[in-house]
């Protein structure tokens, strides 16, 4: 069964830190790019990141560059959100996407919420 699950979400205090993760299953995440989302109360989903198949290239949003970081381990399926500086309006679901030529495959989110 192919599947993207999303982990390490949860409450911080503003300043803070979280590693979210994004692990596969039913297929080698290690073929595809990954994107980063998020998406807050009433807002519109927005990209947060991506990150190239072989590990290079990451790119971030402006209101994120800087702060988080994007990596991936191929060898274990994953990649990675490293979430530095938190701020109250990073608060939002987050979901991973594995992406490519053809079908793309999103995971079910994980809440991130920074409190002020």
């Amino acid at each position: 069964q192919v599947q993207l699950v999303e982990s390490g979400g949860g409450l911080v205090q503003s300043g803070g830190s979280l590693r979210l993760s994004c692990a596969a299953s039913g297929f080698a995440l290690s073929n595809y790019f990954v994107g980063w989302y998020r998406q807050a109360p009433g807002k519109e989903r927005e990209w947060v990141a991506r990150i190239y198949n072989t590990g290079g290239y990451p790119n971030y949003a402006d209101p994120v560059r800087g702060r988080f970081t994007v990596s991936r381990d191929n060898a274990n399926n994953t990649v990675y959100l490293q979430m530095n500086n938190l701020k109250p309006e990073d608060t939002a679901v987050y979901y991973c996407k594995a992406y490519r030529d053809g079908p793309e495959y999103w995971g079910q989110g994980t809440q991130v919420t920074v409190s002020s």
